[in-house]
């Protein structure tokens, strides 16, 4: 079985670290070859492991390039043979775009994963696009791939280079932030305060703020730490709040998402919700008080706050979240 085979074969029986064993097998080869040619290694002398890193990539994409590119229509004929379950036709789809998932992933180097860690994360991504791509929706594939592509390479250099792993949305929308950083970054010359975030995406600044927090890096807790060096990190670290850690964790994220969310409301939705519940520094009212507060009668407000739950439960629901937790935070 050569290698390209085994790439596939691998991928089909649910195992998808084959790159990284492929990186290491390449290792493996270039040591037992030095050994060959010297007998010995010297005491000092190492392999370098970006070097045979670099070279595994090499290899993995002089043989992907033997897979041939298919035509508009061969590819129309495959991705419905694909759709209807046939797997050679599935296989035969991957194969053709492995090349795609190298050009995105070229993207994203030097962003905390090596370029064979960001194939493999893209490659996953291809698999899901072929398993969902419909040709008569009269696009090609590539098109609709490297959608799918680029949320699996992002969504592994968030979770794979972070302490934390996010929730999805809050990954994706981390990305708007990232881009918006860079443009700004770009035409003034200097990193961009959330200020200036937030004026370029029409966002509060305190909403800039919390998500840009997500983003820090998170230091070691056993890192050595005082004077002598005696004490660790977590040794000083004050317990100020002793809830449930999941429940405390899932509120603060379920509060952040719904800072976000309420950036897709009217800006009326908004003040009712923020005024009704208590968000956005309010103190909660009741619908009396708010239409007194805004100049609307009481099932105005009323009428205001059903399209809004209803706005929200949608945008929760595209994001695969239960509408019921909104009522169950405290």
């Amino acid at each position: 079985m050569n290698d390209i085979a085994q790439l596939f074969f691998v991928f089909y029986t649910g195992h998808s670290r084959i790159l990284a064993n492929f990186a290491d097998r390449c290792q493996q080869e270039a040591v037992m070859s030095d050994l060959e040619e010297n007998d010995f290694l010297e005491d000092h002398e190492i392999v370098s492991k970006s070097e045979t890193v670099l070279d595994a990539a090499s290899l993995y994409l002089k043989e992907i390039g033997y897979a041939p590119l298919l035509t508009a229509e061969e590819e129309v004929f495959y991705s419905r043979k694909a759709l209807q379950g046939d797997e050679s036709s599935r296989k035969r789809m991957i194969e053709s775009n492995l090349r795609l998932v190298v050009k995105i992933a070229r993207r994203y180097v030097n962003r905390g994963l090596s370029l064979l860690d960001l194939i493999e994360e893209g490659n996953l991504g291809l698999i899901r696009a072929v398993e969902k791509f419909d040709p008569e929706m009269g696009f090609r594939f590539s098109t609709y791939a490297t959608w799918w592509i680029r949320q699996t390479i992002e969504r592994g250099l968030m979770n794979q280079t972070r302490t934390i792993r996010l929730p999805i949305h809050i990954v994706k929308e981390l990305n708007i932030y990232f881009k918006a950083s860079q443009k700004l970054a770009q035409d003034l010359d200097h990193d961009p305060t959330a200020e200036e975030i937030a004026q370029l995406l029409n966002k509060p600044v305190e909403v800039v703020s919390r998500m840009l927090r997500h983003s820090e890096r998170v230091s070691s807790i056993d890192v050595p730490v005082g004077r002598e060096g005696d004490r660790m990190l977590v040794e000083t670290i004050a317990d100020e709040h002793p809830s449930d850690p999941e429940e405390l964790a899932e509120g603060d994220d379920l509060h952040d998402s719904i800072e976000i969310w309420l950036e897709e409301l009217s800006e009326k939705q908004r003040e009712v919700i923020a005024r009704r519940f208590g968000l956005r520094g309010y103190d909660v009212s009741t619908l009396e008080s708010v239409g007194l507060e805004i100049g609307l009668t009481r099932e105005r407000v009323r009428q205001i706050q059903v399209e809004a739950l209803r706005k929200l439960r949608d945008i929760m629901k595209r994001h695969g979240l239960d509408s019921k937790i909104l009522f169950e935070q405290k």
